[in-house]
């Protein structure tokens, strides 16, 4: 059996917690390098430590982390970071796969930009979404999207994430919540606020699609010398299509359907590099018993997180190229 290919998947909004990577930080030398580096772009572009807040000893991993001016910078660093500690320690990627916002990340990775290009985006991103758009949020709901049809949940929300059988996100002003909220009580649905502050991949922020393209269209993108697993159109994409980070942010994830695409071509090394381990998380949901797939995860908010890396770098990666 030939190696499986390995595949760095990328997290987005919802995924984040303070002092998410700090024990690598504090003990990994490659990783607390890049997030050193990042940290000091962050400075100059934002007027503020991004490292500083994320590890602030006042804060607890506990507490809510959802000001996006902090959240976009300090998911993609983290992201970046972990990513090129991989990589310098051998395990390199065959495909990058970016969900939402991790799309930043898959794409700087996969050498479609600089990654002083995507960290400027990601600030600039989080500016206008805090400048001109409205506030709303993201409900992780434990059901069968089937249920999205019951009339409370189609007037009031949309579908922001197709996750997995059981498991999908809507999207909602936070006045719609209440509604939401009392009439999955009631049907006895497991549910669960993310910690975002805007309504993601619905309607309710297309009053800053303007300037996000406009902003957008200054990106310069190179072909991508890694495939990317896109969530938003399910097929591995060799160069960033016209409106791509608008699309990721505007269009659903369809995480499931992504990686069933993949699947259809054969075996992975899935390695999250989010810092929650959520897309693994799925994936032990979507992977059939019969795939040979794998999946490892580093950073979690539970520790660990050294000797989950230690057993990823263990062995090397496939560099082998992928073939759609």
């Amino acid at each position: 059996m030939h190696n499986p290919k390995t595949v760095f998947m990328f997290s987005g909004q919802g995924s984040q917690y303070f002092h998410m990577g700090q024990v690598l930080y504090e003990q990994q030398p490659v990783f607390r390098r890049w997030m050193q580096r990042l940290d000091t772009m962050a400075c100059d572009l934002s007027g503020h430590s991004v490292v500083d807040n994320l590890y602030s000893a006042d804060r607890t991993k506990s507490e809510v982390f959802e000001q996006i001016r902090l959240t976009h910078p300090a998911i993609f660093m983290v992201e970046y970071a972990l990513a090129r500690t991989l990589i310098e320690a051998g395990v390199t990627p065959d495909v990058t796969l970016g969900a939402s916002m991790g799309s930043f990340a898959a794409a700087a990775v996969a050498g479609c930009m600089t990654v002083e290009e995507a960290l400027t985006a990601v600030i600039r991103q989080a500016e206008i979404l805090e400048a001109s758009c409205r506030k709303g949020g993201m409900l992780a709901i434990l059901a069968d999207v089937n249920l999205y049809q019951e009339d409370v949940l189609r007037n009031n929300s949309e579908i922001a994430s197709h996750n997995f059988a059981s498991h999908f996100v809507v999207s909602a002003p936070y006045d719609r919540f209440e509604p939401i909220e009392a009439f999955l009580r009631k049907m006895g649905v497991p549910f669960q606020r993310l910690p975002v502050t805007f309504a993601f991949h619905s309607r309710w922020i297309d009053e800053v699609e303007s300037p996000l393209q406009s902003h957008f269209s200054s990106l310069k993108h190179q072909p991508a010398t890694i495939p990317i697993a896109c969530c938003a159109h399910t097929q591995i994409i060799q160069a960033l299509p016209e409106n791509y980070f608008w699309t990721m942010a505007r269009k659903p994830i369809e995480f499931r359907k992504t990686i069933e695409h993949l699947e259809s071509h054969g075996h992975y090394r899935y390695i999250d590099v989010g810092p929650a381990g959520t897309l693994a998380t799925f994936l032990r949901y979507i992977l059939p018993p019969t795939s040979a797939s794998k999946m490892q995860s580093i950073l979690t908010p539970f520790g660990r997180d050294m000797a989950n890396l230690a057993a990823v770098t263990s062995s090397a990666g496939s560099t082998a190229s992928f073939a759609s």
